[in-house]
């Protein structure tokens, strides 16, 4: 291709996604604006601003719908921007740090994670779910709430529906979840420790475990962030995992998936490498090594920790303008309770797993 055919067609893939990228961009300035009220007001944030983004955008989307000018700059912001932020979350985690916790802890966070997985998709079945929305819902609740079922869906070839019903009830859960877990210090009695693991094992998104734990303890934010990064580097085995599930099931019942023709599925045993582990789950992989190897300047892990916090909130207002309440609101109770029991049962299997452990 010409350099000056390759120059217009960049040109034109970058006009296409500006409108909606700078609807996503405004909607996180009003949301960073309103946490900076909260604070001025409060002397806190009640409510950080990657929670904030995805309220006011889905209040957006559900007063307003942008239309297909926007389209390709939300749905940039809500796929593309988020796993730009997943990689430089990367640079967050050191392999050394995690191994001084014990292996016990590292163990036990993997059995946590399937365990969760496991029952909270047999929740959904139970309560008459699909089996791809069971599956995200399980993940979202399992791993790390918008960020798994991000990667999960393309895989599982999700619809859309499935998709934004289970973000949507992730997304009012995870702020659920983040008001009111330091409830459980005082009522079960928790130590910093304790409460720093069960706020990693069950919270969502990385900003909301800090959001979670800092009310309680220093050591709650550290040992929770520590817990939750863990989580978050299951997401590569799962997604992995669900692939050759998900192959296995084509070619052996040769049903089609969604919206999907024949033509249109990887042949058997050829199932592209793109497809069983997503690039940014490599990428971040990759980055924790560096990380891990001390080949990322200390100096650089502060601006990559902020502009992986920033870019979470903006891709949270796209994934907030992609959901219509109104939409969601047709999936029914059952959905609400499947989310619900899934994530009792992840809240029972990690206080299970810090009573086992003996944490104190």
């Amino acid at each position: 291709m010409p350099a000056a055919a390759f120059l217009r067609s960049r040109a034109l893939a970058l006009s296409s996604i500006l409108p909606g990228l700078s609807l996503c961009l405004a909607v996180t300035g009003a949301a960073l604006g309103l946490e900076m009220v909260e604070k001025h007001i409060f002397g806190r944030a009640w409510l950080e601003a990657l929670v904030l983004s995805i309220v006011l955008g889905t209040a957006v989307r559900t007063a307003w719908n942008p239309g297909r000018r926007f389209a390709r700059g939300i749905a940039f912001g809500a796929k593309t921007v988020l796993e730009i932020a997943v990689v430089l979350l990367g640079a967050s985690l050191s392999l050394g740090t995690l191994l001084a916790a014990g292996p016990g802890l590292l163990v036990g966070i993997a059995v946590v994670v399937a365990l969760a997985i496991a029952a909270s998709y047999g929740i959904g079945r139970v309560l008459g779910l699909t089996p791809r929305l069971a599956i995200l819902v399980a993940c979202g609740n399992s791993i790390c709430g918008n960020s798994a079922i991000a990667a999960a869906a393309p895989v599982i070839d999700a619809d859309g529906e499935d998709v934004a019903s289970s973000i949507a009830f992730t997304a009012v859960l995870g702020v659920l979840v983040v008001l009111g877990l330091p409830l459980l210090v005082p009522l079960l009695g928790l130590s910093p420790m304790q409460y720093g693991v069960l706020a990693g094992l069950t919270v969502y998104a990385v900003p909301q475990v800090l959001a979670a734990t800092a009310p309680v303890a220093a050591l709650s934010v550290q040992v929770g962030t520590l817990v939750k990064l863990v989580r978050v580097l299951m997401l590569g085995p799962v997604v992995l995992a669900l692939s050759l599930g998900i192959s296995w099931l084509r070619a052996g019942t040769g049903v089609t998936v969604p919206h999907r023709t024949a033509g249109e599925r990887p042949a058997s045993g050829r199932m592209p490498l793109h497809r069983l582990v997503p690039w940014f789950i490599l990428a971040f992989l990759a980055l924790t090594g560096l990380r891990s190897a001390e080949l990322v300047p200390e100096a650089a892990l502060h601006p990559m920790a902020a502009a992986a916090n920033a870019l979470t909130i903006v891709s949270m207002a796209a994934l907030g303008l992609g959901v219509d309440v109104r939409s969601v609101a047709k999936a029914g109770p059952r959905v609400t309770l499947a989310v619900v029991a899934s994530l009792a049962a992840l809240t029972a299997v990690s206080l299970g797993l810090i009573r086992l452990l003996g944490i104190a």
